[in-house]
């Protein structure tokens, strides 16, 4: 599977189901220029996940909802749910290995402590 374009437009809609990756990268960025093809790569290996590159110069609005301060920065998300964020560009086995991960979270476990987490940030805002 290819990447996809990620915007501010498609955000939601596209993090909403199954797993998600997404690259904040920019064009000038060499670390990012040497990650590009090692996430085109994993893209292909595992079409059951969805590979999103976000343009932090063309989406400036969408890289400081993230808080992103360095690229590149991945994110996974699973069922709408983040689970990872880093900044750093992985190797290629590193990569494989969070996808492995990110599949065999167990989501009833991830749900109830986002829950809580939100419960409490709610509470904390208060």
């Amino acid at each position: 599977m290819a990447t996809i374009t990620m915007t501010s437009e498609n955000h939601d809609k596209t993090i909403e189901d199954g797993i998600v990756l997404i690259d904040f990268w920019a064009g000038w960025c060499v670390p990012c220029q040497r990650f590009a093809p090692v996430f085109e790569e994993s893209s292909e290996k595992n079409p059951d996940v969805t590979y999103a590159k976000v343009d932090t110069e063309d989406q400036q609005e969408l890289a400081m909802r993230y808080g992103v301060t360095s690229i590149p920065t991945l994110v996974a998300y699973r069922d709408g749910i983040p689970v990872f964020s880093q900044p750093g560009a992985l190797p290629q086995a590193a990569l494989e290995d969070l996808v492995s991960q990110v599949k065999q979270l167990d989501m009833d476990e991830v749900r109830k402590a986002y829950a809580e987490a939100q419960a409490q940030q709610s509470e904390q805002q208060k």
